[in-house]
């Protein structure tokens, strides 16, 4: 084990999945210059590894025009006939200009060819929110590919989980994209620094508790468990707080137990309210569970609205430990009346 942090993590299972598997390339903008500091080297020595332009060569480190319609239907391309890429689409908005590629190729081609054809891609994003880079770069578009059938959503959020799930993702026969939260990068834990695979479709269970469930999406995570910790040092409320980790697939057997065991479900997530993961989340609790329900379910989300350039502004605009605590007490206090 040693201290790692989230983007190191992601460097550390880049390089490890290009040493076991020659079909992985990385392809991308400014990849080779390291931009983003995941192609150079493990994140815990990078001195002594180099970077990966230098260990793995230019045919296997790709830059790229600055075109993501380009690099996406290169990259599909690419994993049809042999190869696994790693894109590095850089800000999660920039997704958008590539939407004909990723919905009607990536998404839709095995299916379209038969199975004759499989489509094992990884695309990675970064959510640039909470640092005030405007309307243009702060989206959290997850949920909007939640609804494209063939794709697999990814969302981790810590070190441990960036590099597991990356190692799964890249062993996928199927495209997966990757969200980033930018606020998450910086982020450290001990990471085993042996190989290990973070199964797709497994939630993590951060916190065990029994008054009331929490389902915390990305950045939402280190919040809930903040404001778990308090509410139970404080008013001894006992808060099970649930990473889905990847949204699609869903773990929702997991999900599901906890709430019956419970009673109680609040989740937290930092997209848009409308047709979000937790607005999903919310449509399967109360299908499948809803006589274990206590209480009404709540959610914390951002607000449905572009996001503004003020940092004061901006950041009232999603899930954190206050927000969430004010949630838990209203939830297990409508309980209580009841």
């Amino acid at each position: 084990m040693s201290v790692m942090s989230y983007l190191g993590a992601i460097g550390a299972a880049q390089r490890e999945a290009m040493d076991a598997d020659e079909r992985v390339i990385i392809i991308g903008e400014d990849v080779e210059a390291n931009v983003y500091g995941t192609t150079g080297g493990s994140g815990k020595s990078r001195a002594s590894e180099g970077d990966f332009t230098q260990k793995y060569g230019r045919n296997r480190i790709r830059n790229t025009p600055i075109s993501e319609e380009g690099i996406v239907g290169a990259a599909a391309g690419a994993a049809m006939t042999g190869l696994r890429p790693i894109v590095d689409l850089s800000y999660s908005s920039f997704l958008y200009m590539a939407m004909d590629q990723l919905v009607n190729q990536v998404a839709k081609n095995r299916y379209m060819f038969g199975g004759q054809a499989s489509m094992p891609v990884v695309f990675r994003s970064a959510m640039f929110y909470g640092l005030n880079t405007g309307a243009h770069h702060s989206d959290r578009p997850y949920p909007m590919f939640m609804n494209v059938p063939g794709l697999k959503i990814v969302a981790p959020a810590s070190p441990s989980d960036a590099k597991g799930l990356l190692r799964s993702a890249v062993d996928s026969d199927d495209p997966v994209l990757i969200f980033e939260a930018c606020l998450l990068w910086g982020s450290k834990e001990d990471v085993s620094e042996e190989e290990f695979w973070t199964p797709l479709g497994v939630a993590r269970t951060v916190q065990e508790g029994t008054d009331v469930t929490v389902v915390a999406i990305s950045s939402s995570v280190p919040e809930a468990l903040a404001a778990a910790r308090t509410l139970a040092e404080e008013e001894g409320v006992s808060v099970e707080v649930i990473d889905p980790r990847t949204l699609v697939p869903l773990d929702k057997e997991a999900i599901l137990k906890s709430v019956a065991k419970t009673g109680r479900l609040v989740i937290a997530e930092p997209a848009h309210r409308t047709c979000g993961a937790a607005a999903e989340i919310s449509a399967m609790v109360a299908e499948e569970v809803f006589d274990s329900l206590k209480a009404p379910i709540a959610r914390i989300t951002a607000p449905d609205m572009q996001i503004p350039f003020s940092p004061a502004l901006e950041k009232q605009m999603y899930p954190d430990r206050v927000k969430i605590a004010a949630a838990i007490r209203r939830t297990v206090g409508v309980a209580q009346r009841a």
